[in-house]
Order: structure tokens, then sequence, then C-alpha cells
């Protein structure tokens, strides 16, 4: 049986949302250099595939992930297609919405491989404080 399940949350940015939103779509390589301590090195691989390097709970892991965008809805895809997640979950996509109101969205779509996996609840608070910090960094 299909163990498919969706976390969601929504934040109000500090920071102006078309610069929040212009730094995920375009100068995310530059995450790393700003938030040394959450995320080690964003490497593009090609095109909209890029290979992510971080540390959640202690534990550095790594996610291949291609980036599908909504430019109208200012709406960023990451479909993780390799890495660390993808041994747990069969499919995995962080959608992350950038409204011009200043709310920010985060949806996590997933597929266990089994029962025993949990729900991607420490990937969630992982995207949280980064997108945190990312918005602290740009007030």
């Amino acid at each position: 049986m299909a163990q498919v399940g969706v976390l969601e949350t929504t934040a109000q940015l500090k920071s102006p949302a078309e610069k929040f939103y212009k730094l995920l779509r375009t100068q995310n390589q530059q995450i790393p250099s700003a938030c040394t301590d959450m995320v080690h090195d964003v490497e593009v691989l090609e095109g909209d595939i890029k290979l992510w390097k971080f540390s959640i709970e202690g534990k550095e892991e790594v996610m291949k992930a291609r980036i599908e965008v909504d430019e109208a809805n200012k709406s960023l895809t990451y479909v993780a297609v390799g890495g660390n997640i993808r041994e747990l979950y069969k499919s995995y996509r962080v959608i992350i919405k950038t409204e011009m109101s200043g709310n920010l969205k985060l949806r996590l779509e997933y597929e266990k491989l089994n029962e025993q996996v949990p729900p991607p609840n420490k990937y969630l608070q992982f995207t949280i404080n980064l997108m945190k910090q990312i918005d602290q960094i740009l007030v």
C-alpha cells in the first residue's frame, strides 16, 4: 500500500518577497555562503539539476534535485532525483511559493518506501529554518 503524505506550513516574510524569490530562483549558489551552518554547497550538475550538500540533525546529507519553476505564481518545486532522501522516500517534492503579500508557503509531498519510514518532519523543519535564515539575511 502506498504511503503518500503531505506536510504544509505558512510563514510571513520580513524581507521583500520579490528579493526572496529571486535569491531562491536565480542565486541559490549564494545560500552556502550565507547559511554556512546548514548548507555547505549547491552545485549545478546540468541545467536545472543541482546537488545540495547540507547538515541536518548533525549529519551531512546530499540531495540531487530538479527545480521546476512556475514564474507566474512565484513557485519553485524541488523534486528529489537522488541523494539520502531517496533512500527513504520513493518520491519527494518541496514546493516553495512566495506570495507578493509576503506570505511564504511550504509544501512537502512524499511517498515513503515502506510503512516503517517516518514522515519527513525533520526535512520540513530544516526547510523552515533555512527559509527563516535566508529571510533574516535579506532584511
